[in-house]
């Protein structure tokens, strides 16, 4: 049987003529065949290679690379604003003392400069509405973001030498970039958890056709790196401290020199504190060591810089930055008027005044009126480092949307803030008191939780209402300029009395929890609310991506509204049809117009049903 079996093998084996059919399935002999199967087997997939195993590793780097943008970013704006806070903090103080003005500057009018400083950091963010979308949209998220960094570290620099034609240029420039970074790192934080959304369901069938998500797709990490970004910023403030804690309040005179003629605290108050000594330093600092500090806090300045620069990648990809700008500057200008038709931002405007104002109230009524009024200046310190860390450590409750109905930390946090306001309108501490800092800290703790729900809350919920991702930058800028405007208004009242500025907070919240309410309300009864149309990207013409049709880059969510609307516009020339006599003119085309110019007019009214169905908790 073997031999046999061998000589059918050798028969098969030998060469003679092929069937015609199969022809083609014969592989040259010889070195040629040789050499095909080599390259075959050079160019061919490794046996071992597991295509899916390396795409889940692939989007497995994604994920991490998001997670690092969302860290790095929320590095970047803590480290900003920390040495922000604590070299104007240190500056203000030091600029107060008669004696050091006298014997550093002379007649050079540190008190005119500082309020004149004051005056460009908060009343130039009330144009910032007029430019922060163009910015933005110019420079892109990140470039805007490390660009404003880059502000306030000039802001930073001109401490140097301090003039008037550096420190008020430089006071300016800080009111300008205050609202387009705060839009940016919104914006950044809710676009990443976008595309976290899209890393982790990269199998789903319109992540891969890069079409628009489904609603609500991504709340759940909108909710979680918001309380990341609040967690690491909120520390901002107990760095600010540290230029205090380790430099400047071992020069300070004790509460008994430098409250010795206020005579009102708390309620009673007027203005921040009403008679507090003009020399507050026992001695003046060595010019060395405030260099010494201010370099420190330039290095950090220049290391949030790095830290925008090189850790926070592109919040979009090449080609959705060309669809954002290519929409014209005309329109970029006018949509952020255009999104206030929109009734639920305009029921959410009360909320975004009064989280300006309790922001400040923060720290120039609860800290300093009620707080170094009554235990001195050498405690101011610890006061700001426990309204930080409890802010810091409860943005953590926000987590509980992933739970619970999300009106209840915002509501929850106003509850909190409308006690504590009640319980401070009546509540007047005696000067130079300085047994009540246990009660004052308790007081900073209690504000930290409520303006931690807060911010946490609105930026989760702005988040969560406005998935569209060519609406974000337009969003945060309206919040944030309501938030600088609320500001501005604090600056102006700082000589009211201090009832009156608690009156006012109590009168703002409560409006502001109605209109939240009532937001809530029209969107469960399903109330449609208006959006302003994106104009389509006019990038057909320009550059080589956009040459041909079948080569474009543009998004899904841009491909389905053109299919939609051509499928459209085949409706209507196949009803037009119907009396081709009439529509074969001119009067036909100019009707056709008209068609399409209500179906925009229709689309720029709801932008559709499924807009107004509140997500799922």
């Amino acid at each position: 049987m073997a031999a046999a079996a061998e000589n059918v093998y050798s028969e098969a084996g030998l060469p003679g003529a092929a069937p015609a059919g199969d022809a083609e399935l014969l592989q040259p002999v010889g070195p040629e065949g040789n050499i095909q199967g080599q390259m075959e087997e050079f160019l061919g997939p490794h046996p071992d290679y597991d295509e899916e195993e390396e795409e889940r590793k692939y989007y497995r780097r994604k994920r991490l690379g998001v997670v690092k943008n969302v860290v790095a970013a929320s590095m970047g704006g803590m480290i900003t604003y920390a040495v922000y806070m604590g070299l104007l903090q240190m500056q203000l103080i030091l600029h107060y003392d008669e004696t050091y003005r006298e014997v550093k500057y002379g007649s050079l009018g540190l008190e005119d400069i500082d309020s004149k400083m004051l005056m460009g950091i908060n009343v130039t963010p009330i144009i910032s509405l007029l430019y922060t979308p163009v910015l933005i949209r110019f420079l892109g998220t990140k470039w805007m973001m490390f660009l404003a960094s880059g502000i306030y570290a000039l802001f930073v620099s001109t401490n140097y030498w301090e003039r008037y034609y550096t420190l008020v240029p430089s006071a300016v420039a800080i009111g300008v970039a205050i609202v387009p970074l705060w839009a940016s790192l919104g914006n950044y934080i809710t676009r990443m958890a976008q595309q976290y959304y899209e890393f982790v369901n990269y199998k789903e069938e319109h992540v891969q056709e890069q079409k628009k998500t489904p609603k609500g797709a991504s709340h759940r990490y909108v909710i979680i790196f918001q309380s990341i970004f609040y967690v690491l910023f909120h520390l901002s403030l107990v760095f600010a401290q540290f230029p205090m804690i380790l430099f400047l309040n071992g020069y300070l005179h004790n509460y008994n020199h430098t409250l010795h003629k206020v005579k009102h605290c708390g309620a009673d108050g007027v203005g921040m504190i009403v008679g507090l000594n003009k020399t507050v330093l026992y001695s003046l600092p060595r010019s060395l060591y405030l260099i010494k500090v201010e370099s420190v806090l330039m290095g950090a300045a220049f290391l949030s810089m790095i830290i925008f620069l090189a850790l926070c990648g592109a919040a979009y990809r090449p080609t959705e930055e060309i669809d954002l700008r290519s929409i014209g500057w005309g329109n970029i200008f006018q949509l952020p008027f255009k999104h206030l038709r929109d009734y639920r931002l305009r029921l959410l405007c009360p909320f975004f005044i009064y989280s300006g104002f309790e922001t400040l109230f923060a720290i120039t009524g609860l800290t300093l009126s009620y707080g170094v009024c009554s235990v001195g200046l050498e405690k101011l310190w610890a006061l700001v480092v426990t309204y930080g860390l409890s802010s810091s450590v409860f943005s953590t409750l926000s987590l509980s949307l992933l739970r619970l109905p999300r009106q209840i930390p915002l509501l929850g946090g106003a509850v909190l803030h409308l006690t504590v306001l009640v319980g401070l309108m009546c509540w007047s501490p005696k000067p130079r008191n300085p047994s009540i800092l246990p009660v004052l800290l308790g007081l900073s703790v209690v504000w930290g939780i409520g303006s931690a729900l807060n911010k946490t809350g609105l930026s989760t919920l702005l988040g969560m209402l406005y998935e569209d991702k060519e609406r974000l930058d337009f969003v945060y800028t309206i919040y944030h300029w309501w938030m600088a405007i609320a500001i501005f208004i604090v600056y102006l009242w700082s000589g009211l009395p201090m009832r009156a500025k608690i009156a006012i907070l109590l009168v703002t919240l409560v409006t502001a929890s109605f209109c939240y309410w009532l937001m809530e309300r029209r969107l469960a009864k399903k109330q449609p609310f208006r959006l302003p149309r994106i104009p389509r990207p006019r990038h057909k013409v320009k550059g080589y991506r956009y040459l041909e049709e079948d080569d474009s880059d543009e998004s899904g969510s841009e491909k389905s509204e053109e299919e939609d609307r051509g499928t459209e516009d085949d409706t209507v020339g196949d009803t037009d049809s119907l009396d081709t006599n009439v529509l074969a003119g001119e009067g036909g085309r100019v009707r056709g117009r008209r068609r399409r110019r209500r179906r925009e007019d229709a689309y720029e009214q709801a932008g559709g049903v499924e807009e107004y169905v509140q997500p799922e908790q």
